[in-house]
């Protein structure tokens, strides 16, 4: 049977037992319906996972105790996604299948063609939906670290963000010679393990943000002939990235556990 996985991060070093409130008390005896007796697994989000089981419920809240602490190596491969504003759902699909494909970072953007436009109470509740969105994906698809949803930036503001190991390829459906596939096996970045990404509205860039973009040292990159969805394009991309170098391509070695 699968053990159930919520999201803690209040856990202390030394703690044995802990409480859970609200809605992760709602979550655990109204949805998953757990009694006293019963294992559940808490992560925290960053590094750490940990066994429990169930001791006591109250009208208010639950005490677990805690009988198994994990540490789990960070992965080594690092990816930020840098998407495109999009409509309300297909922002909120792209957030949740680029958590479960392992993405690092995601970084939404306004682009000149982006459509929505949002006053700033939109942009902090959307925000705040899609950061629940990668938790609740983070705990489906068991992952432990959960990705960073960062604020709504401009698309200057994007081109500022990338480490300094960071491979920087911006996707642009005019772009006719390089794709992905010549990145990824060129001899210079054979070992690069550290990628940002950055995926267009359905409208595409303009040639001054791909000439921009180029100023700041992103490479350019096609997906081929056929034109995709915004949403189809990011997921098709993290999906090659992971084949090539990621979770998809060596299942087993222990730096893999998302």
């Amino acid at each position: 049977m699968t053990i159930p996985r919520i999201y803690f991060p209040r856990v202390s070093e030394n703690d044995t037992l802990v409480e859970l409130e609200g809605e992760n008390l709602r979550y655990i005896r109204n949805v998953l319906r757990l009694k006293e007796g019963d294992p559940l697994i808490l992560f925290d989000g960053s590094r750490h996972e940990y066994s429990t089981i169930i001791r006591s419920y109250t009208a208010r809240r639950a005490s677990l105790e805690i009988t198994e602490k994990q540490s789990i190596q960070h992965p080594t491969m690092n990816v930020t996604l840098a998407q495109s504003l999009a409509k309300s759902a297909k922002m909120d699909f792209i957030v949740q299948k680029a958590t479960e494909l392992g993405v690092t970072r995601l970084i939404p953007f306004i682009s000149s063609r982006s459509i929505p436009r949002l006053s700033e109470h939109k942009i902090s509740a959307r925000v705040s939906r899609w950061r629940k969105i990668a938790v609740e994906a983070s705990r489906q698809c068991k992952r432990i670290i959960i990705p960073e949803i960062t604020n709504i930036l401009s698309f200057d503001e994007m081109l500022r963000q990338p480490d300094k190991d960071d491979v920087c390829i911006i996707f642009w459906e005019e772009e006719l010679k390089q794709g992905l596939k010549t990145i990824l096996r060129d001899e210079k970045w054979k070992d690069a393990n550290h990628f940002f990404l950055v995926v267009g509205p359905e409208g595409g860039f303009s040639r001054e943000e791909t000439e921009r973009a180029y100023e700041n040292s992103f490479m350019p990159a096609t997906l081929g002939k056929y034109i995709l969805r915004t949403e189809t394009a990011a997921l098709t991309i993290l999906a090659i990235i992971q084949y090539e170098r990621g979770i998809f391509s060596r299942i087993g070695e222990g730096d893999q556990t998302l």
